[in-house]
This record gives structure tokens, C-alpha cells and sequence, in this order.
């Protein structure tokens, strides 16, 4: 897992933006960001990564900031060392891939991904039923039998392609596939790909 070195040489911080060329996303300021990745990256950190994004919607290309007026910014205080609350909600946002060491910066992402299956597990049961209603809302998912069919032909490709099932797996989520509709393509594809005649 990566970390950020959270003690500057010096009282600013470049931030750029991470180009995320995966389909779909969430903006950081979104209902679907406060309302599931609060509780996987916690309030500072999640206030931090709007913050973020309201100065790169004004800075598309990055910007400096000063992190004593950020760290305020977000009710924080930036004292030394890799302890202080400030130095934490910005290496969380490394540990949970939403930003990068880039520079003498980060990069940071401009949508963060639909939680992870293992990350959905992490929340309170009502969180999950929040969550399972959303990924099955009106309007956000196309029916399933057509999910299930496009699934299974995306992940035969990527199998074909030489990927292992993990990484097919990680890349139908990507895709905005939900977990099990993910599992279950790439375990049709690895078990098509070994029947005879199979191409």
C-alpha cells in the first residue's frame, strides 16, 4: 500500500489533478461520496478531497497550496510530523488511491470509484442496504439479463487477453459492473475459455 511522506520541506503543497480514464466516477462532492466513502475515509479526509476539487475546478491544470490554510480550512490545525490530523487525512487520501505522490506533490482524483464490494462490507448494515438500493436505483443500471450478457463478453475479452481473474474482476468494477455480476462473468469466462473447442 502506498504512503505519502506527510512533512514538507517546505509550507506548501502542489496539487495536481489524476487523470482517471475508467468510465463512470463519483465527484468528491457528490450525495454518493458523502453518503458511502465518509465512512471508509473519514470526515477530515473527505472534507479535504472537496476542498480539493472545488480549487480544481477553478485550477483545472494544479495548483499550490499553503497546508497551514488548508489544514484550517478543513478544521484542522497543521502541526509537525506524521501524527498531527492534517498529516493523517492526507495520507489517507494516498492509502485509499484517491490521491498520488506526483512531484513535490499529489495528484489527485477528480471522481473517485464506486466502492469496492470488500469496502461495501466495511459499512453499517443500513449503509449497505443504502448502497445495494443504489446500484440497483432506476435509471442506473441497465437490466440485468443484458448486464449479466455484456459482463460476460467483457470479461471472456479480457481473459482472452491474458488477464488472470483478479485483475478481469477489478477491471469489470471499473466499468461500474457490480461485484457479483463481476465474479460471476470472469468464473463463466475461465470456465468457458477450458471447454473444448472454446477459442
Amino acid at each position: 500500500m502506498s504512503s505519502l511522506a506527510v512533512t514538507f520541506p517546505g509550507e506548501t503543497l502542489i496539487v495536481q489533478p489524476w487523470p482517471d480514464p475508467s468510465p463512470g466516477g463519483h465527484d468528491p462532492r457528490s450525495p454518493y461520496v458523502e453518503q458511502f466513502w465518509l465512512s471508509i475515509l473519514g470526515p477530515s479526509t473527505t472534507f479535504l478531497i472537496r476542498h480539493f476539487a472545488a480549487l480544481l475546478d477553478q485550477w483545472p491544470d494544479g495548483y499550490e497550496i499553503n497546508l497551514d490554510e488548508t489544514a484550517r480550512s478543513i478544521g484542522l490545525v497543521n502541526q509537525t510530523g506524521r501524527g498531527s490530523p492534517f498529516a493523517r487525512a492526507l495520507s489517507r487520501t494516498v492509502q485509499f488511491n484517491v490521491a498520488q505522490p506526483y512531484g513535490f506533490g499529489i495528484a489527485v482524483r477528480q471522481q473517485l470509484p464506486t466502492l469496492t464490494a470488500r469496502q461495501v462490507g466495511h459499512l453499517t448494515t443500513s449503509l449497505q442496504r443504502a448502497h445495494t438500493q443504489w446500484l440497483n436505483g432506476p435509471g442506473s443500471r441497465i437490466d440485468e439479463a443484458s448486464q449479466t450478457r455484456r459482463a460476460r463478453r467483457l470479461a471472456r475479452t479480457l481473459i482472452d487477453l491474458g488477464e488472470d481473474g483478479p485483475t478481469a474482476e477489478w477491471q469489470l468494477r471499473q466499468w461500474r459492473f457490480h461485484p457479483s455480476v463481476g465474479e460471476e462473468a470472469v468464473a463463466w469466462a475461465l470456465q468457458d475459455r477450458g471447454r473444448p473447442g472454446a477459442a
